[in-house]
Parts: C-alpha cells; structure tokens; sequence
C-alpha cells in the first residue's frame, strides 16, 4: 500500500498529541494486578511501567540500575532478543518516528530522517562483536571477556535525536549495559515516544522495563546531574565543544563524539564527475547535518574550473560572489564578547533546504535543489566554521601540496574526517599522515565510511577527542581477565 504525506502527518499528529500521556497499561508478567505500575516491585524495581521515561535522574538512574541487575542476570540470547525488538522498531516504524522527528526538529530532510532509523536498525553492530579472547599455554590459560560498566548517561544531540539514541541503545544494551538519556531538547518527544515504544515491547517480551531510561524535560542541569550522579558508571556524549568538555570534566570514563569540520581535497588526477557526485551525496545528506559531512572543498588551480562545472552537471547550484556574500551575512552568526566572539551558524538556517537558503538572499532555485555551491577564499566563515547547511565553499589551490595544507588547517585539529579525490596514492598518503583524523576517505562521500556505499559498520556516535572511534559495544565494555594456573594446557609434554 502507498503511503501518503498526508497520511504520514496524521498518524504523527495523533502520536504528537499522545506524548505527554500516561505510558501503555500492560500487565506485568509477573501476574501483579496493582492499579498503580509505579508501585510494582515484583521484579525489585518500584518503576515498573514507567518504559523509560523519567522527569527526574536520580529516579531514571534507580530504574536504569535495577533494569542493570536483571539483564545481568539474562543470557546473552536474551540480549540479543532485546537489541532485536529495537531493530525491528527502528526499521518497521521509521517512517512514522522519522517523521515526528523532522516534525519536532525542523531540521534536515524528511527522507533522511527516515533512512537513518531505518540503516541504523539494520546495520548497528551487536552481541556478534563480543567476541572472547584466549591464550594458553605451558602455564594454563587465560580467558579475556568484555564485561558491561552498568548504567551509562547519554547526551544526544538535537541533530539526530532518536537515531544516536537507537544506535547507541543497540550497541550498549549487546555490551550488557543499561543507558539514562538526555536529549537535546528540541528532540525530547521524538525521543521520549522511541524509548516508550522500545521498552514497551522489551517488557513484553522478557519482562524488564527501563533498560533505556529517557529524561522527558532536559535541561544543562540535568546533563550536569547525570555526569555527576554516583550510579552513573560511563558517559557517552553527541554533541558541540562544551558538552564534551564537561562530559570530559566529569572524572567518570567518558566517549566523547566532538565536532568537526571535515575538509575535502580535489587533486589534478580526481575523477571530477564521481568527486562531484560524492560531494552532493555527502554534504546534500541530511541538509548537511552529519558531523562527517562534506563541509569545505580545496580544488587545485588547474582543475577548478572545471570542478566547478562537474559540480553543475551533478545538479548543485552555483552562487556568484555577491550572493555568497549575501548568504553569509544572513547564515552566519557572531556569538560571545571581546576575545570569545566566533561565528557560528545561524539557527534559523541551520539544517534548512537549499531553496530555504537560497529564498533567504532573494534567489529562486528548483524546489529539490540539495546543494548550493561557490567559490570563496579562504577565509570565508563558510570554510572556517561547522555550518551545517547546504552550501559548500569551495576554495582554489595553487597544488595539491597546498590543499592538503589548508584542509589540515581548517579542520582545526578536531581529528575527526577528512576526503581526498585522488588517484595520486603518494597525496592520499600524505594528507592521511597529516590529517590524522579518525575517520579519512578516499574517492567516495562521507557516509562511505559508515558502511554506506563503503565497508564496516554502522554507528552516530563516532568519538574522536577520547580516541574510540566508530563506537561498538566493544566500545562500552571493559576487559575481564580470567586466569587458570597450570591446567587446561594439553598441548604440552605431559607430566
């Protein structure tokens, strides 16, 4: 059956309006009949049909904590079977949360938002990765095992708000955690009605309510209060330089996904058309709200003009000087005082369609336009800034030397990606020494390095500044080491 937009908005309508109702009256499994879920403890938690959500972090880290102690219990099966009902809610319904999310947000792309519940559903890593090491030998043998931490508070950002909380939610609960969440705030319904949906069918399945625990009104205090909070074992934040650097204030384990703004080089020995296609498809994505996306271009001299062009053929839109200069004027924001004044993208710009953009300086493009694109210097708030929006400066080169030089520069040292379109494997190699960043393509769009269009698996929360990478559940365990003295060695010369 077809659905429509129309259809589509409905059903989001109606679940808008339910958010802030009572959560689903079910029976708990365990045969109690009390008229009041929050004073059910037969499982030995008082928070029992609460599904997670929680206006208060001392209550949402009790309940998250209690939901710690029964997993601890399960088997791995089990687990799997909980990340199972999350997938198969992330694929079956993303088009419905996909929508309350572009709905709530107001920013990026509705199809986008769709695709990425749906991808990350499927393509989040699981139990699979937890796999034992070994080693024996003349003095027995040694298991290493990856062991949960036990609640882990989240920060997730307004940009994906219930994708980071779904990949996130995968990866932690397969590694034996349990997770508090606080949302951006313009994200927090979309959040709050995933993490119902999620627990309520956990709970129906295998009887344990709150392994993801949401807070349904959050605020800096209330992140502050998670960082802080004793039963909070491990932190994991999404977001901009300040939360990072109090996530790594907070003296708990911290993975932090930081900012970036990742730079891309085009040498003489490109493939224009393909570096041209990649760009669009990269920085166009989610109307540039990806940490990873495409933000600015360094082109060699000799190849520019007509990169220029290639970017015309593949369907971007190019702006003259004195529209680019327009655009900045509008897009680009000054914040702070004396020297802590920087520019930073404007919120009303922020994540907007690439005719919303262009409306804003006067300009008329085709309403499907993804990407705006055009030449500045160097200097241009556009190349200096993480703007998440679909303009794209691009900048002339003298040489690939020099390109390479200027994107190191420009991507300010945050370690986190960059693009190369080569087939020079001596540039690659240089600008992958030089870069150093976590994340660095070769001739693709940034979501290659995903598993999109590329090898390896899926995760929103890449952590650079403490240097894990595409998270895992690996990522949110800790080593176990398990030592027999002497026995179990049948490989030696026996006694």
């Amino acid at each position: 059956m077809q659905i429509t937009e129309s259809q589509i908005r409905d059903v989001v309508q109606q679940v808008l309006s339910q958010l802030d109702a009572p959560p689903l009256d079910s029976q708990p499994n365990c045969g109690c009949h009390s008229s009041s879920h929050n004073a059910c403890a037969c499982n030995g938690s008082s928070y029992e049909g609460r599904r997670g959500v929680f206006e208060d972090v001392g209550q949402a880290v009790a309940a998250a904590t209690a939901a710690f102690e029964q997993l601890s219990q399960r088997t791995r099966e089990d687990r799997e079977r909980i990340i199972g009902h999350i997938r198969r809610i992330a694929v079956d319904q993303c088009v419905e949360l996909g929508t309350m999310e572009m709905e709530e947000t107001k920013i990026g792309r509705l199809e986008h938002k769709i695709e990425k519940l749906k991808i990350l559903g499927e393509r989040t890593p699981g139990v699979e990765f937890l796999r034992s090491e070994i080693f024996s030998g003349d003095h027995g043998l040694a298991v290493i095992e990856h062991a949960p931490f036990g609640v882990i508070g989240c920060i997730t950002p307004v940009t994906h708000s219930l994708p980071t909380l779904t990949g996130n939610a995968i990866s932690m609960i397969a590694g034996g955690n349990t997770l508090v969440v606080n949302p951006h705030p313009s994200g927090k319904g979309v959040a709050a009605e995933g993490v119902r949906r999620f627990n309520e069918a956990i709970y129906r399945d295998l009887g344990i309510d709150n392994l993801i625990c949401v807070i349904s009104e959050p605020t800096l205090e209330s992140a502050d209060a998670i960082f802080a909070h004793r039963g909070v074992r491990m932190i994991c934040v999404t977001g901009g330089p300040a939360v990072a650097r109090a996530a790594l204030n907070s003296g708990k384990r911290a993975v932090v996904a930081g900012p970036g703004n990742p730079p891309v080089v085009v040498d003489e020995t490109a493939d224009l058309d393909r570096a041209a296609q990649s760009i669009i498809q990269g920085g166009a994505y989610d109307n540039n709200l990806l940490c990873i996306a495409e933000k600015e271009v360094f082109v060699v001299d000799q190849v520019f003009d007509c990169m220029m062009q290639a970017m015309q053929r593949a369907g971007g839109v190019r702006l003259n000087s004195g529209e680019i200069d327009a655009l900045t004027r509008v897009a680009i924001t000054s914040v702070g005082e004396g020297d802590q004044r920087h520019d930073v993208p404007a919120k009303e710009y922020l994540g907007k369609d690439a005719s919303v953009l262009a409306a804003g300086i006067g300009k008329s493009v085709p309403e499907r336009t993804e990407l705006l694109f055009g030449e500045t210097d160097e200097h241009n708030p556009f190349v200096t800034v993480e703007q998440m929006m679909p303009f794209i400066p691009f900048v002339r080169c003298r040489d690939a030397d020099h390109a390479i030089d200027l994107a190191h520069k420009y991507e300010h040292g945050f370690g986190h990606t960059a693009i190369i379109h080569s087939n020079n494997v001596r540039n690659m190699t240089r600008m992958g020494r030089i870069m150093d960043t976590t994340l660095f393509v070769k001739n693709g769009p940034c979501v290659s390095a995903l598993g999109l269009g590329g090898e390896g698996y899926l995760s929103f929360s890449i952590a650079t500044p403490t240097g894990e990478g595409v998270t895992s559940p690996l990522t949110f365990t800790r080593e176990r080491r398990c030592s027999l003295i002497d026995d179990l060695c049948i490989l030696g010369k026996a006694d």
